[in-house]
């Protein structure tokens, strides 16, 4: 005789929501993807308008097809030149704010006659020492005070320096420039932009083709990074979430 045993297992889904609700709240108190994730470009392409070609002309010292002429200097001055961006950027605030703030009320009213009746004490009746005595009894007595002292103090400091180039895009009828650059750098997983615009003067070009970025003018320098120390420097995305929703 032979028996045949069938048996049935039945897995409870409590165990495996609580596995996705363990895996979920871990994966929300790491950080982001360490990956960084490819970056729009840092600047809109400018258009600008070729110079049409020019030829030499084997009947003169000079031609317009050479850039550099014997009394020119190599600053920049037209569109698609590059010049030298110095970032000399310092700034250094401190405020301070100091209140202080008293008052003191007090207010009494009372009740001498109603009803063309003299009142009497209510407070010294039923054998008391003043029973039966007639006078002013108050009745209102209120007093107030405020005092507030608040002190708060503000400090901000930021230094940067560096040193790219930048093409000139545009050439006002004034004669201002207009100028932008951007700079990529990329470190094993960790990638630094850095992209400056403005307006420059001719003038304020030096001999060497650079000028500082405190002589520009509108100018704008962002410096920002993304890989894995900037995915270090932030909570997770569920954390994030409980900050906003947290009403503690």
């Amino acid at each position: 005789m032979k028996y045949l045993l069938h048996t049935h297992w039945t897995r409870s889904p409590l165990p495996l929501a609580g596995i996705l609700a363990v895996g979920i709240f871990l994966g929300g108190c790491n950080g982001a993807s360490r990956q960084a994730s490819p970056m729009p470009p840092m600047v809109a392409p400018q258009a600008y308008t070729e110079p049409e070609e020019s030829y030499a002309n084997p009947g003169s010292l000079f031609s317009e097809a050479k850039s550099h002429y014997l009394f020119d200097d190599n600053r920049a001055r037209k569109v698609g030149d590059i010049v030298l961006v110095k970032i000399v950027e310092t700034s250094k605030s401190k405020s301070k704010v100091d209140t202080k703030s008293e008052r003191e009320t007090s207010n009494n009213l009372s009740v001498s006659a109603a009803f063309g009746a003299s009142t009497v004490s209510p407070f010294f009746v039923g054998g008391g020492p003043l029973s039966g005595k007639v006078g002013a009894s108050p009745m209102l007595s209120t007093s107030s005070t405020s005092d507030l002292n608040a002190t708060g103090e503000t400090k901000r400091e930021n230094y940067v320096t560096a040193t790219m180039g930048a093409r000139i895009v545009q050439v006002l009828p004034n004669g201002i420039m207009q100028v932008q650059g951007a700079r990529e750098i990329k470190v094993n997983d960790e990638t630094q932009y850095m992209v400056v615009t403005g307006l420059i003067r001719q003038r304020d070009i030096d001999t060497d083709n650079s000028i500082l970025s405190t002589q520009m003018a509108d100018s704008r320098i962002d410096y920002y990074g993304k890989g894995v120390l900037a995915d270090k420097q932030k909570s997770g995305w569920l954390t994030r979430l409980l900050d906003i929703v947290w009403p503690f």
